[in-house]
């Protein structure tokens, strides 16, 4: 009976052994998938912000102040720009993928989503597919301060707070844009005319003010994706 009852407990053991294996090779795979969305989130914000610059500097006599970033879509840079801003939407996307099963994201990964197929648009409908262009720019702008927003849950402060000011920046100057085009008239113009709501930046300056930090809490985001398990690992 006792070899029995030894090859029993030892068979048991195997199993509970076999188990925590298989729950730590799960939170293994977790945290890497994390680390992945993170490095694709990255990886897309950087090369935007880089393109962005670069379809600026080669667009004679462009306005930062002035003129629209669309503008950039049609002009002799255009093929940097909507080049950029599709690989930008492609990679969220694939992020986004990354992402899917991790319950704790999955506001933020949805608002990310919408926010990806907004920016992808972009690159397709440029600024002479005025209706479908609007339609796709003000996605991807409304769903990435929303995403921002969102995100506080998720993170940890001082980055949750800052997730949250950007986030409402983000909005707070879409509305603001979205106002002066409609006051302007240049809502149904393919001109960008000035308006008080634009607070002395012009169309061009309160639509990069969109932008920016959208693009700041993209960055900061993926650096927490990044950096999460060395961070609980250390607690």
């Amino acid at each position: 009976m006792e070899p029995k009852k030894f090859s029993h407990s030892l068979t048991k053991g195997t199993h509970v052994e076999s188990l925590i294996f298989q729950v730590a090779t799960l939170q293994r795979m977790a945290y890497s998938r994390e680390k992945v969305a993170g490095m694709l989130f990255f990886i897309a914000a950087t090369q935007f912000v880089l393109g962005f610059t670069i379809a600026e500097a080669l667009y004679p006599g462009y306005s930062v102040s002035d003129q629209y970033i669309s503008d950039l879509g049609i002009g002799p840079s255009s093929i940097i720009f909507n080049s950029s801003i599709f690989l930008l939407g492609l990679l969220l996307l694939i992020g986004t993928y990354f992402l899917r099963h991790i319950s704790n994201f999955k506001t933020v990964n949805m608002l990310l989503l919408l926010m990806a197929i907004g920016a992808m648009g972009v690159g397709v409908f440029t600024k002479d597919y005025r209706t479908a262009h609007g339609a796709v720019a003000s996605m991807a702008f409304f769903f990435a301060g929303l995403s921002a927003i969102s995100s506080f849950k998720v993170l940890k402060k001082p980055l949750s707070l800052i997730s949250i000011i950007l986030g409402t920046m983000t909005l707070g100057a879409l509305v603001l844009f979205s106002s002066g085009m409609i006051t302007s008239g240049s809502l149904t113009s393919n001109d960008a005319y000035d308006s008080n709501f634009y607070m002395g930046l012009g169309p061009g300056g309160m639509e990069h003010l969109i932008v920016y930090p959208a693009l700041m809490w993209l960055a900061g985001f993926s650096w927490h994706l990044v950096t999460q398990r060395e961070v609980q690992t250390k607690e």
